[in-house]
């Protein structure tokens, strides 16, 4: 491992991982959760082709009658066993006899078919059940009806083949063994082909391997991100923060109300704000005795709304009672003034370019006393160069001297703003959106952090989804449940007593906050003299 490399670098427990990590059973579990929806759709689509195929199919009818071998001799108990025994010796033959064309042509002479003797012999089977004179007739037609007077008319026909040979192989002229009908062919109720029950389970079956196998497939060959876990593992970064996702929260108010009666669960934004508290805390905790100070917050593409996490993280810090400043780094597409409800007049470009006292541009704002914002002001021609800029690098120098600040960057992707100002700063947070942003836009996004030699402070997972396959294991709504119980959560503490601040360390606070309003940077003292 690099000596350099940083704690929050590392993953957590302190264990660096195989970025190539192989998928356990818990990954392919939370795929199958996540594509359920097109497993079950492919169940659907497996039983309708199931039954589909039912309805595309001729139905076959089966029906069975039986007629028994006996002499037609009379007279006494030895001639009776003789015809019986000459009876019983005819009844392979009759079998044989029962697959003749000319029973077959018999049985279209006497139903009027269209079709050949070839063809109506396989529709036909007879048998002889063991130790029997029994020939059993089982006839096989598209219709109910069709099946029962084949199968009667065949055993007509076939004692009337039996009849004639007999008669011309006999001395007497007389046929001393016949075919009789004993039983009449029942009329069908169902067709024994296709058998509907059969093909829903088996194109169900079907539908659902293929469902499984394409969720199998897509979870393999997934490259968004999911979870921390993973996240932590290929790249070697923590994540030091999950944001979840609220309905409505990005449709017009971006802000986070930090109001005791969201913190007691009583708001939708509750899951966010213990979001950014637990964000807040990985800061704080990240290096004890030197915390950064000068946090830059990007994201690889637009859209993962870093500028709406760097607006939150500067409310929940000054919250904490910290002296913050939020910085708009965006200079090409500002968002903070507008995301804070401030104009978006003069402001870093101004200062920077000397047309403005930073005393002058700073804007409080109705949200915190303990914040301070600098919006992007005006867009200058090469944004790059003013944000790596002496002047830049002095103006955060000095800032930091007297608060915490937070830099909204431009994406590191994109444009180059990012990484320029990251270098400048203790470190960045990458901002990604979970289900959406891939590990190969990621890695590319911290291999820019590392060649500008910028500090990745840790990732921030946005828009975790509260419920599903990808929801934290720790659910928000367990913790809502147990803040909303007691008095955790209810007041926010000072960091130094742990007890609620007072108003004598509130005017401390405030006099703090006007020195370092009334005070301008070195570059801008220097240019005055």
């Amino acid at each position: 491992m690099d000596p350099t490399r940083s704690w929050s670098t590392a993953p957590r427990m302190g264990r660096w991982h195989d970025p190539e990590v192989s998928m356990e059973l818990r990954d392919y579990l939370r795929g199958l959760r996540r594509h359920w929806v097109a497993i079950l759709l492919l169940t659907l689509v497996g039983v309708g082709a199931g039954y589909g195929w039912t309805v595309l199919q001729t139905p076959v009818y089966v029906a069975s009658t039986s007629g028994i071998v006996q002499s037609t001799g009379v007279g006494d108990v030895s001639n009776v066993s003789l015809g019986d025994s000459v009876a019983r010796s005819r009844v392979p033959s009759y079998l044989v006899m029962a697959g003749w064309t000319d029973v077959a042509q018999g049985v279209i002479d006497d139903l009027d078919l269209s079709t050949t003797p070839e063809a109506l012999i396989q529709r036909v089977t007879v048998e002889n059940p063991t130790g029997t004179v029994i020939l059993s007739v089982t006839a096989q037609a598209p219709t109910a009806e069709g099946a029962r007077e084949l199968a009667e008319a065949w055993l007509i026909s076939l004692g009337s083949v039996v009849e004639e040979v007999e008669v011309e192989s006999s001395p007497t002229g007389a046929a001393p063994v016949q075919v009789v009908t004993r039983e009449s062919a029942s009329l069908p109720t169902s067709p024994a082909f296709p058998d509907v029950q059969t093909a829903l389970i088996v194109g169900g079956v079907l539908g659902l391997g293929f469902g499984i196998a394409f969720a199998m497939i897509r979870t393999a060959a997934d490259r968004r991100i999911r979870n921390a876990e993973d996240t932590e593992s290929k790249t070697g970064v923590a994540v030091v923060g999950t944001i979840p996702w609220v309905a409505g929260f990005d449709s017009g108010e971006r802000l986070v109300d930090t109001s005791a009666a969201n913190r007691t669960g009583r708001t939708g934004t509750f899951a966010v704000s213990e979001a950014l508290r637990s964000l807040r805390t990985n800061l704080q905790f990240m290096d004890v005795d030197h915390p950064p100070k000068t946090i830059v917050v990007t994201s690889p593409l637009p859209g993962d709304g870093k500028s709406t996490i760097a607006c939150n993280l500067a409310l929940t810090l000054a919250a904490a009672g910290s002296t913050v400043v939020l910085v708009d780094g965006d200079l090409r597409r500002s968002m903070v003034a507008k995301t804070m409800g401030l104009p978006s007049g003069a402001g870093l470009s101004d200062v920077l370019a000397g047309r403005a006292a930073l005393s002058e541009v700073l804007q409080r704002t109705p949200k915190s006393n303990n914040l301070l914002v600098l919006a992007a002001g005006s867009v200058p021609p090469n944004p790059s160069e003013v944000l790596g800029s002496e002047r830049m690098h002095t103006l955060i120098a000095d800032l930091t001297k007297h608060a915490t600040v937070i830099i909204d960057a431009p994406p590191l992707l994109p444009v180059t703003d990012g990484a320029v100002l990251a270098h400048q700063a203790d470190g960045a947070l990458v901002v990604v959106t979970l289900g959406k942003t891939t590990y190969d836009l990621l890695e590319k996004a911290l291999d820019t952090l590392r060649k500008a030699r910028g500090r990745a402070l840790g990732i921030v997972l946005n828009k975790a989804p509260i419920r599903g396959a990808d929801a934290a294991t720790y659910s928000y709504e367990y913790r809502r449940d147990y803040t909303s119980s007691g008095s955790e959560g209810t007041t926010e503490a000072s960091p130094e007593t742990g007890k609620p601040d007072s108003k004598r360390r509130g005017r401390k606070r405030a006099a703090k906050d006007a020195e370092l309003v009334t005070e301008p940077p070195a570059n801008e003292r220097g240019s005055r003299d």
